[in-house]
């Protein structure tokens, strides 16, 4: 891996539909990429020497706890698991979501409610929908929302350090 920044891109990889736009925009400002999945979808690496592929166990938050447990307050995390992006937020990292929902500690808090709610709902027998798939417009929120993330996180990021990770 090439020089380490001060910060880096953390993305819940299972089911990340913008892992190319992140490739893209960290190998543009050259910082790393750590793509977390816990292999029930099969990941091809980029190929890339800034992004690496982290299988972690099979459990079903085995990724999120590996990014919890790593990132660090100039970090971003790319994930569109509420509970995931709050324990980000706690540990002050910043969060966006793939269509382009910047989380922080503002909205997170009706996020979690909502998302109970939903799978009190679930169990009750009414039934819900899935996340709508990811238009033009809303990948374009996305790179928008993760540039002025990344651009915030290096701004108070200090200079260049090995991350201890």
């Amino acid at each position: 891996m090439p020089d380490i920044a001060a910060s880096a891109i953390y993305v819940d990889g299972d089911a990340c539909p913008v892992r190319e736009e992140v490739y893209r925009v960290a190998t543009r400002l050259g910082l790393d990429v750590f793509v977390v999945s816990n292999g029930s979808r099969p990941l091809r690496p980029p190929g890339l020497p800034n992004v690496r592929m982290v299988l972690v166990g099979g459990t079903s938050d085995a990724a999120d706890d590996w990014i919890a447990e790593r990132i660090g307050t100039h970090d971003v995390c790319v994930t569109s698991d509420i509970p995931l992006a709050s324990r980000c937020l706690a540990k002050g990292a910043r969060v966006v979501a793939p269509n382009g929902h910047l989380w922080t500690p503002d909205n997170i808090g009706g996020a979690l409610s909502g998302r109970e709610l939903a799978r009190h709902l679930r169990e009750l027998g009414v039934g819900s929908r899935g996340p709508a798939p990811l238009t033009k417009q809303d990948r374009s929120r996305f790179l928008s929302a993760l540039d002025t993330a990344l651009q915030k996180a290096l701004r108070e990021a200090p200079a260049a350090k090995p991350h201890a990770r």
